[in-house]
């Protein structure tokens, strides 16, 4: 990420309303459009398909060891797959 000086892009009365609540600091101006995560790249459609396949697996028997070792993931991270495509399921 680039930085952008203040003083090349903001109005000089601008900077100085800014200065009054925070002073030789960095932050951060949110964008006007605010995007989905996942919505410019194809993440989380691949997150998703990988998550059902896990718990596809889960539910036809494989151990949460053996999906550990299949998708470097932590225990703590399969059960909140697991546990969140569950939820999903009944939703369905």
């Amino acid at each position: 990420m680039s930085y952008l000086r203040a003083e090349d892009v903001l109005p000089k009365e601008v900077i100085e309303t800014i200065q009054q609540y925070v002073s030789g600091k960095s932050i951060y101006i949110p964008s006007r459009e605010k995007q989905d995560w996942g919505s410019k790249t194809d993440t989380k459609q691949l997150l998703h398909s990988r998550n059902l396949e896990i718990y596809q697996k889960y539910q036809s028997g494989v151990s949460i060891r053996d999906l550990e070792a299949q998708y470097y993931l932590s225990d703590k991270s399969l059960q909140r797959i697991i546990r969140n495509m569950r939820a999903s399921d009944r939703t369905v």
